[in-house]
């Protein structure tokens, strides 16, 4: 198998997922005893990724001390994250992200079937989970190949993006140089990295891993921790 890194994005303040990001960064709030980085690391250890590379901002001092217990991990400091959208964690990592095959995750995903990444990805993709109806998320448009055209908000009965992501090196170092040339320009401050790969798609061959919703549990919000695990009730 070709070389795999893991780039994992951990910079955010989690501001919806207050009173419990005041003092604990959104990745390491537990589910069911289990912080939620936790879960995306050890799924991708099982896959045998190489090296993991955290890139951490809001109380970042704790997700590195969390990360000592990995061998793996390298943590990488985001000091635009105030400031700057989420492309600036993926510019603290671009030259590492050149290098291999890449997974990029959020790193406050829970992961309740690992075995998610476990799948032969024979092309750059983005994992997906079908939405019947109309969503506002971030979703993708697909053309009758299967390859994704848009990378963008709001879609109807269409896969809705989950926060995992896998770059084969070439495409992965096209986005990354991408990402090094929009911040030569004024009003890279606002974007969000996936913005930039919908830019690139015309140079990209992406298509969609299913998994369902099942399989990666994405909260965002107390209300929605608080329906997962039931311990969580009393800040509904």
């Amino acid at each position: 198998m070709a070389k795999e890194i893991a780039i994992l994005m951990a910079a955010g303040l989690g501001s919806r997922m207050r009173p419990l990001t005041e003092k604990v960064p959104k990745p390491l709030v537990k589910a069911y005893g289990r912080s939620m980085i936790d879960t995306v690391i050890s799924g991708l250890e099982k896959r045998g990724v190489e090296h993991i590379y955290v890139v951490v901002g809001y109380l970042g001092e704790q997700i590195r001390a969390f990360a000592q217990k990995y061998s793996n991990v390298t943590v990488v400091e985001n000091k635009e994250y105030n400031e700057k959208n989420n492309i600036s964690s993926i510019h603290a990592v671009a030259e590492e992200m050149k290098t291999a095959n890449c997974f990029i995750c959020e790193a406050d995903l829970f992961v309740s079937d690992p075995s998610i990444f476990e799948a032969k990805l024979e092309n750059s993709c983005y994992y997906g989970k079908m939405v019947k109806g109309y969503s506002d998320d971030w979703v993708f448009d697909l053309d009758d190949n299967g390859f994704i055209i848009r990378v963008g908000k709001c879609g109807t009965d269409t896969y809705n993006m989950v926060g995992v992501s896998y770059f084969k090196q070439k495409d992965a170092e096209i986005i990354a140089n991408a990402v090094l040339e929009a911040y030569k320009h004024e009003g890279h401050e606002q974007l969000y990295w996936d913005e930039i790969v919908d830019q690139q798609l015309d140079k990209l061959k992406l298509v969609i891993n299913p998994v369902t919703a099942e399989q990666i549990v994405e909260i965002d919000s107390v209300d929605e921790l608080a329906e997962f695990d039931p311990d969580y009730e009393k800040y509904n």
